[in-house]
């Protein structure tokens, strides 16, 4: 198996070291949501006026704490489980946990876990399963980015050194960002499909249509066919939009047992299932030629099952759109379209508000916010909550939320508690 290594330790090894037991489903509930402000941070980093200044890892992620604490409508001494995850660095979760003046009987990640630090949802699925365990009974989980404040930038000279960085990026294929899997992705794609490399636009254009409905995103200008095909390539045939965001932000969720969400000021959005999958035989050709629908199909049968469902019952899909080729991946690899008719789906208006399976619909990581995948199960609580104003999708029972990287998939089904 093809190893996706980060700081030197396998991503699959993560996310499988706190793979969830199949008896926590329906046993935890989010009953609190807190994010920043991605849209008004962004911009306000863009101006750089006199008084900016960059906010810090620790600000963001207790800004994200505090609205979050407040939303579930609990006190500070209610709190006697943390999960902090900075995988960019910034703070760590004693200091976090000073600073929002927090005193947790349980921490995660204490720093003796592998993944500790880790980006992507590893963090979230050791926070499900400490509540589903009984190690505390309410847990804060927040995520934070500060990109702008330690300088992140993706791709490039900026990608150097051992472990995942030197194999995943520049080895055996010379690739310097994930910009390239896109590329070959859609590439192979459209010699397959006879697709047009226009056709893809699509996807940009309605998630920018879905971003222009949230108040809180990152990107709301209107987006034109004409602005698409002028942006320039970042890998061709991948251009300017069809690639996610670059942001500051942070998101919290509160998470108690599913027996203890009573008496709320919201309705609790429960996790009823979650699947994983990763590749076991050549990644270029999973990833290329298959477009992981071998390890998308797999992990969503296992999710679906465990919660009880279809994908016909799924009302709602989050899908984490590094690039807009992937979003069409996951549509086809999960069942909700077949294989090679994902655009022409797309195009045809099933995935925007209104249609079959509205897909992304706060803006997703191209126009929303890039929060590694949180901020899109932030966008399920809102609308399991039908809390989703003018982006909401009617009658919304069941969600699927899908983390998936270039080998291998994490799916998970969320249920409005009734």
């Amino acid at each position: 198996m093809q190893k996706n290594r980060w700081l030197g330790v396998d991503v699959n090894d993560l996310m499988e070291s706190v793979h969830l037991d199949p008896s926590a489903s329906g046993r935890v509930a989010i009953i609190g949501l807190g994010e920043t402000d991605y849209g008004a941070d962004y911009r306000a980093a863009r101006l750089k006026g006199p008084e900016y200044v960059a906010p810090d890892a620790e600000s963001l992620a207790c800004r994200a704490f505090e609205r979050a604490l407040s939303d579930s409508g609990l006190q500070r001494e209610d709190i006697d489980g943390l999960c902090a995850s900075f995988p960019y660095g910034g703070s760590t979760p004693s200091s976090f946990a000073a600073a929002s003046q927090l005193k947790p009987g349980h921490t995660i990640p204490s720093g003796n876990e592998p993944w500790c630090g880790h980006g992507g949802m590893a963090p979230f699925v050791a926070a499900v399963e400490a509540v589903a365990t009984g190690k505390c009974d309410v847990l804060a989980v927040v995520h934070c980015l500060p990109s702008k404040a330690v300088g992140r930038q993706y791709g490039g000279h900026t990608y150097s050194g051992g472990g995942r960085d030197s194999y995943y990026y520049y080895h055996p294929w010379g690739w310097s960002s994930q910009a390239a899997h896109w590329a070959m992705m859609y590439s192979y794609y459209q010699a397959k499909f006879s697709v047009a490399e226009s056709d893809l636009g699509a996807v940009a254009l309605t998630l920018r249509e879905n971003a222009m409905r949230n108040e809180n995103a990152t990107m709301r200008s209107p987006l034109s066919i004409d602005d698409y095909l002028s942006s320039r390539f970042i890998v061709r045939p991948i251009r300017l939009f069809d690639m996610c965001l670059v942001n500051d932000g942070a998101v919290c969720f509160i998470l108690t047992s599913t027996g203890q969400a009573t008496n709320l000021a919201h309705s609790p959005v429960i996790l009823a299932g979650w699947g994983n999958a990763t590749v076991a035989h050549s990644k270029m050709h999973s990833m290329v030629r298959e477009r992981l629908s071998s390890q998308l199909g797999a992990a969503g049968a296992e999710a679906l099952a465990m919660a009880g469902v279809t994908i016909a019952d799924i009302d709602h899909f989050e899908g984490y759109d590094a690039s807009s080729i992937h979003l069409i991946n996951q549509l086809e690899g999960y069942g909700f379209v077949e294989a090679g008719a994902g655009l022409e789906f797309w195009k045809d208006g099933n995935t925007a508000k209104g249609g079959r399976i509205p897909t992304n619909t706060g803006g997703g990581m191209l126009s929303g916010a890039y929060l590694q995948g949180w901020n899109l199960v932030a966008e399920v609580v809102r609308q399991l909550r039908h809390e989703a104003g003018p982006r909401q999708v009617g009658g919304a029972e069941v969600s699927m939320f899908s983390y998936a990287e270039t080998d291998s998939a994490h799916p998970i089904v969320f249920t409005r508690h009734t």
